[in-house]
């Protein structure tokens, strides 16, 4: 290996040192042409990392003699199994070192090739590269170890948030079989919904997560449609009911610990970042709470301090006669008791959030969506992709609390044998009126004949504007305006629209 200007070991050794700390400080899978190189550089010889005895070479300085390596394949495979740590041999005029990297089997081999035998100081380098190749890619492996473990995480924390959106916490409990997250043991939970840079959700998950790869009593999961959007399943067995009201100073959500003083503190210090709070729920209506956190978020946009807590108002089903609208609705929804179950499981989804939400949700495409809730429409008679349509489905079925129609008294009729009411009877009472006032009142007139036009456009802001004569983004700046007076989420997830539909007809009935 002549021709080479000598250097003292401890400055090639400091050289050696600089790229492996380099190349692990960039958390990338380790560049081992780059320290053949340099290996090459320092020692005049060629060399070669092969895989596993099998001749497949990983990486090589590029005048390295390829052909040598079928001739050396006995030896490679010895020294792959660990039958030797290091050998050397000719293979014609070249001097061949070869030395077995790590210790589980099969082994890589670093091959080097010289016109001679090394001078010690070289062969104290060659054994110096060789240990930090291994080092560095015992390293690669736990990084994509470490990948893998986050991503498998993440799905399970996905699968049980699925689980308990389909209001089905039992599922969610056999689904984490071993290590049950202790979420799934608390009688109530919230949901705080986090909008942050997309770019920022796994530093934030990743921050508060525990060694069983939960958040210690909650669950953190990325939203799979809105990339900005962080869900926190914060567990609340001491919460007080629905009660909250909607403002600025608002802290119904906070218990002091957890998840929602860490993120109340991660809205304080980032002005990019707005937080929606649900009220308490039990596990099986998780997705009410996630309907929740959503309207809240809408407020939070606009709040002093970026935080919202919804609002706490009375559903419009909590405020009909009890025993007429469930005769009305168990009318309606009857015919879905002759719909697959997955289908009236992903329609009552598509009632609450975009279809396409509801796509990555369950992993299903947004054709297969589609599909099936065209066969619930059909069997419904209605037109699901309607806004009023789509309303009222929602509201019967937020009455029966099933997709079936069946009721315990099994009747389409009302007690007495007398048919059942219509919605336009039910929605005629003073109630129903204080209720439509309760959500309308607040809003500007000018953004009240957007909201109903863009309503009477089938939530289509183009349309909306060509009626008003006024631009799209208008529309959509005085629906943004509306939101935040209302507390209703209407473009984002979007469920907020059902109360603007059924307020407005309310509003209608009682002006006629």
């Amino acid at each position: 290996m002549g021709g080479v200007e000598e250097r003292p070991a401890a400055g090639q050794l400091d050289g050696l040192l600089r790229e492996v700390r380099r190349q692990a400080a960039r958390g990338a899978d380790p560049d081992l042409g780059r320290i053949l190189d340099w290996l090459y550089r320092q020692t005049g010889s060629h060399v070669a990392l092969v895989a596993d005895g099998t001749g497949r070479v990983e990486s090589a300085t590029e005048g390295f003699p390829l052909e040598t390596l079928p001739v050396l394949a006995p030896l490679l495979a010895r020294l792959s199994t660990g039958q030797l740590a290091a050998a050397a041999t000719d293979v014609g005029a070249l001097r061949m070192r070869c030395e077995g990297l790590g210790t589980h089997e099969p082994r890589p081999v670093l091959v080097v090739a010289g016109s001679s035998e090394p001078v010690p100081e070289e062969a104290a380098l060659i054994s110096h590269v060789g240990t930090a190749l291994t080092l560095l890619r015992h390293a690669e492996g736990s990084e994509r170890t470490w990948r893998d473990y986050q991503r498998k995480a993440g799905q399970l924390r996905f699968a049980v948030l699925q689980a308990l959106l389909a209001g089905e916490p039992l599922l969610a409990r056999r689904m984490t079989t071993g290590v049950v997250p202790p979420l799934l043991d608390a009688g109530r939970l919230r949901i705080h919904l986090l909008h942050c840079p997309p770019s920022e959700r796994d530093r934030i998950s990743r921050a508060r997560q525990d060694p069983s790869g939960y958040h210690g009593p909650d669950l953190l999961v990325h939203c799979p449609v809105f990339k900005e959007h962080l869900i926190c399943l914060v567990a609340d067995d001491e919460g007080e009911g629905e009660g909250e009201s909607e403002g600025e100073g608002d802290r119904s959500g906070e218990r002091g610990r957890g998840q929602g003083e860490f993120l109340r503190r991660l809205v304080r210090d980032n002005p990019r970042y707005a937080l929606g709070v649900s009220g308490t729920h039990p596990l099986n209506a998780t997705a009410d709470a996630y309907n929740q956190a959503a309207h809240a978020l809408a407020a939070a946009r606009t709040a002093p301090d970026r935080v919202a807590s919804y609002h706490g108002r009375t559903p419009l089903d909590g405020v009909l006669a009890r025993r007429p609208a469930l005769d009305w609705a168990r009318s309606l929804v009857r015919p879905l008791d002759s719909v697959p179950k997955t289908s009236v499981d992903v329609t009552r989804l598509a009632l609450n959030m975009p279809r396409s939400a509801v796509a990555g949700l369950l992993g299903l495409s947004r054709n297969t969506v589609a599909a099936h809730l065209r066969r619930a429409g059909d069997a419904l008679g209605r037109d699901l992709t309607d806004v009023r349509c789509r309303a009222t489905v929602h509201l019967a079925l937020a009455l029966t609390g099933s997709g079936s129609g069946s009721g315990s008294d099994g009747s389409a009729e009302a007690a007495g044998g007398q048919p059942p009411p219509t919605l336009d009877d039910l929605l005629a009472t003073e109630r129903a009126a204080v209720w439509a006032g309760t959500v309308l009142r607040p809003l500007p007139a000018r953004h009240r004949r957007t909201l109903q036009a863009w309503i009477d456009a089938n939530a289509d802001a183009q349309r909306a504007a060509h009626a008003l004569g006024i631009s799209r983004n208008t529309v959509r700046a005085h629906l943004r305006a509306t939101e935040a007076v209302l507390g209703l989420d209407l473009l984002t997830v979007g469920t907020g629209i059902h109360d603007a539909v059924h307020a407005l007809h309310i509003s209608d009935i009682h002006a006629g």
